[in-house]
């Protein structure tokens, strides 16, 4: 299990009555029609009716304080806000309303080490150290690491292949393993645990402890709350994009299996 933190240390991320509002296109009524007109006339949320945009609140009056050190996992139902969320904190999507502060470089996985399907692995450890911001002494020095880590040679010489021969599994080990080659000031997981065998996930979840222990913050996204469990200090619990609960990882997850009668 992990271990509870009770040292408050620096704050790296602060969401302040964050909102999130999605618009999906689908215009129905002509943009030269008398209730368009009019609806341009009584203000742009009118004006989005008129052309058929609909919006999606995904995120509402979120608020936290996440500190060094905290390892926090990001439970609820599907379609619940909270891969929204660190989008948001990784700044890819803009707030409607309230405001995300960040102290250092957050690092969404998947996005900082995006691969490329039609070059190699190798090359992808490359390109992905690069745009996490590594340089290639650093890369070269770790090129080994990342291969044993992922696994990803241990049926075969896999990582000399294009991406594109590769199991959706093995992608997501190698994405994992190039982002935590890197020390985090905030480093964002999104189900990576999911993948891969036992031990992987372990080696995973030593891995997430060791980028605590070095002062990063680590928001993971799961819907195994043993790897919560074993993983997380602390637990952010959203449902319909609102924050139900927020505390120590036992407390909020008894909660979320009352709820869930998992």
């Amino acid at each position: 299990m992990a271990e509870q933190s009770t040292v408050q240390t620096a704050p790296t991320v602060i969401a302040d009555d964050l909102h999130i509002v999605y618009r999906v296109n689908g215009a129905r009524t002509g943009r030269g029609s008398a209730t368009a007109a009019l609806s341009r006339i009584l203000g742009r949320g009118s004006d989005d009716a008129a052309r058929g945009v609909r919006k999606v609140h995904a995120v509402r009056g979120v608020s936290f304080v996440a500190h060094r050190g905290e390892a926090i996992g990001l439970i609820g139902s599907n379609g619940s806000g909270k891969s929204t969320l660190l989008r948001a904190i990784a700044g890819l999507l803009p707030a409607e309303r309230g405001k995300v502060y960040t102290d250092g470089q957050p690092s969404l996985l998947g996005v900082n080490a995006a691969l490329m399907n039609d070059l190699t692995g190798e090359r992808n450890i490359i390109l992905g150290g690069l745009a996490m911001g590594m340089s290639r002494e650093q890369i070269k020095e770790r090129y080994q690491e990342i291969v044993d880590f992922s696994g990803i040679n241990e049926k075969g010489d896999f990582i000399t292949l294009p991406m594109r021969t590769y199991s959706s599994g093995m992608a997501a080990r190698l994405r994992f393993s190039i982002a935590a080659a890197k020390d985090h000031d905030v480093l964002m997981i999104d189900e990576a645990l999911a993948t891969g065998d036992r031990k992987f996930q372990r080696r995973s979840e030593d891995r997430i402890r060791a980028l605590r222990k070095e002062a990063g913050t680590v928001f993971l996204v799961s819907h195994n709350n043993k790897s919560i469990r074993d993983t997380c200090n602390r637990v952010l619990w959203l449902e319909r994009g609102e924050l139900r609960m927020d505390g120590p990882t036992d407390e909020v997850l008894k909660e979320y299996e009352k709820f869930t009668g998992k």
